[in-house]
């Protein structure tokens, strides 16, 4: 059992009690048949938490994406995204391999981009330029530290592609954390995005899984994707309970996340050897060490304190907040911030 305290990430809970019981009680079949019936009513129960016509259960967000990418693109054609995007960051370079499509990037503002950006990035319809087909958002936004898309804010970029005839993803790892903290209705996004992935190993606590949204042709397609992926499942039913149990109990609590996260950053804007700390928004935390500070001796400070945190690139250091901590791990992570000398 690992006695750290773990803000590398929200990928890293472990299920609860309630949830390893669901596990256990889950009734299960082959999923390669459509056969398991609780990835059957994982699906189902996914889809209409955003008004969607079906769902896709999947191992990985990076698969349900790269999914959806294959969907909306032929060669030839153009993505458009943050240039922070975890599509184009974090994917391995996917959407070259996968569908052989090339990227538009854009530089957003804490990973957000707005329609004038994306109108900008339409390629004319001319022999020179590949085609755009495909806008993917990314909400929340991991390298904005946790900045998030409003509604009102996705309903402009999706006039943009309606009227470009462009598709619309929606990467929503972390959507559940912009949903919390917007307080906007999760099935309005139906009304806005062609295809939605949502985590359910993140802040929602299952131990694996993601789930393809969208119109039921599409998703029946993306099946056959899936399986060329490497991604059949047979007894998925298992995992499929967590998911469930995720979306049914572990939603609301995401605003203790975000308040801890808050607390965390305002002790951080104190602390004198730090610079600059990102807006904290949701769950995650982006604070710049000051240049007289060795990162590498500063992580193992905190894990001397028991504390496990990521680098995130010269100087800076990222905190996620997620369901596996305590009021008394949050006590002791802002007295390790308190009584760092630089």
């Amino acid at each position: 059992m690992n006695s750290f305290i773990d803000l590398r990430s929200d990928t890293v809970t472990k299920p609860s009690a309630g949830m390893l019981e669901a596990m256990f009680q889950a009734q299960v079949g082959d999923d390669v048949y459509s056969e398991d019936p609780t990835v059957n009513e994982l699906q189902a129960y996914g889809a209409s938490l955003f008004g969607m016509e079906a769902g896709l259960f999947c191992p990985s967000g990076t698969m349900t994406n790269q999914i959806a990418i294959k969907m909306h693109t032929q060669p030839l054609s153009e993505v458009v995204c943050d240039r922070t995007s975890h599509i184009y960051v974090y994917e391995v370079g996917g959407i070259a391999f996968n569908s052989a499509a090339s990227v538009q990037l854009i530089d957003g503002v804490r990973g957000k981009i707005s329609p004038a950006q994306v109108e900008a990035s339409i390629n004319p319809d001319n022999i020179h330029f590949a085609v755009t087909s495909l806008v993917s958002l990314e909400n929340t936004c991991n390298k904005g530290g946790g900045a998030y898309y409003t509604l009102s804010e996705i309903a402009a970029i999706s006039e943009v592609c309606r009227r470009n005839k462009i598709a619309l993803h929606l990467d929503g790892a972390r959507v559940f954390n912009a949903l919390v903290a917007s307080g906007d209705d999760a099935r309005e996004y139906g009304r806005y995005f062609d295809t939605i992935s949502v985590c359910l190993s993140k802040g929602l606590g299952a131990p694996v899984g993601s789930l393809l949204l969208g119109p039921k042709p599409l998703i029946e397609q993306a099946k056959r994707v899936r399986k060329v992926l490497g991604g059949g499942w047979r007894q998925a039913g298992f995992l499929a309970a967590a998911g469930l149990y995720a979306l049914q109990n572990n939603i609301q609590r995401l605003q203790l996340d975000h308040d801890r996260a808050t607390q965390i950053g305002n002790a951080l804007r104190a602390a004198t050897y730090v610079t600059e700390v990102m807006p904290v928004d949701t769950n995650i935390v982006i604070f710049t060490l000051a240049p007289e500070v060795n990162m590498n001796g500063f992580l193992d400070y905190l894990t001397a304190k028991g504390i496990q945190a990521s680098s995130f690139g010269p100087q800076k250091i990222r905190f996620v907040t997620h369901l596996d901590l305590s009021d008394e791990m949050i006590a002791a992570i802002l007295t390790a911030i308190a009584d760092f000398k630089a």
